[in-house]
């Protein structure tokens, strides 16, 4: 899962410096910043969900 995080924030970096370097592509960098809010809200979610579980035990 952490591999999964870790390549998904690396191509919202890619995305974003292409998408912020090369002009008329600013929809990448768009695409970038969305793919990583998505990241770190499903990163959140599954460390909430782990936490809750924890705690009930």
């Amino acid at each position: 899962m952490l591999a999964l995080f870790l390549f998904l924030i690396l191509v919202a970096i890619v995305l974003g410096l292409i998408g912020a370097v090369v002009e008329g592509l600013f929809y990448l960098l768009i695409i970038g910043v969305v793919v990583f809010v998505a990241d770190l809200v499903v990163l959140g979610a599954r460390r909430s969900r782990r936490l809750h579980r924890h705690l009930v035990r």
